[in-house]
């Protein structure tokens, strides 16, 4: 068994792609005005328009039952967290290693969190 695919759900589809696709570096699949997906090597990254905004009185960074953090991992940390920051993505966690692996936080456009950890060298 396998994760197929995890679907975001969105307040402004455009503003979504261009974060995910630009500022993360991920290359686009599709691409449409309701539904749009991510090329990546694992799992697929679903973008879908949501029916409810959100709300201010949302906790997003907090660990709530319900909620889902989507865990990205890349070749070099380093080199992510300087696109993120000159793309100007909200850092929540700076880069720092955590249990045996280097991992950082990230905020989405709207207020999701995603972790971004490093690929292990063997060595």
């Amino acid at each position: 068994m396998r994760v197929n695919y995890a679907i975001v759900f969105v307040s402004d589809m455009a503003r979504s792609v261009s974060f995910y696709r630009d500022a993360l570096g991920m290359p686009l699949k599709f691409e449409s005005p309701q539904w749009t997906e991510f090329a990546t090597e694992g799992a697929t990254l679903a973008l879908h328009i949501s029916e409810a905004p959100h709300s201010e009185n949302d906790a997003p960074h907090q660990n709530i039952a319900g909620r889902c953090r989507p865990g990205i991992t890349v070749p070099n940390l380093d080199e992510f967290h300087q696109r993120a920051i000159e793309h100007g993505v909200p850092c929540i966690q700076e880069p720092k290693d955590t249990f045996g692996a280097r991992i950082a936080q990230y905020a989405d456009p709207d207020g999701l969190t995603l972790s971004v950890s490093e690929e292990r060298r063997s060595g």
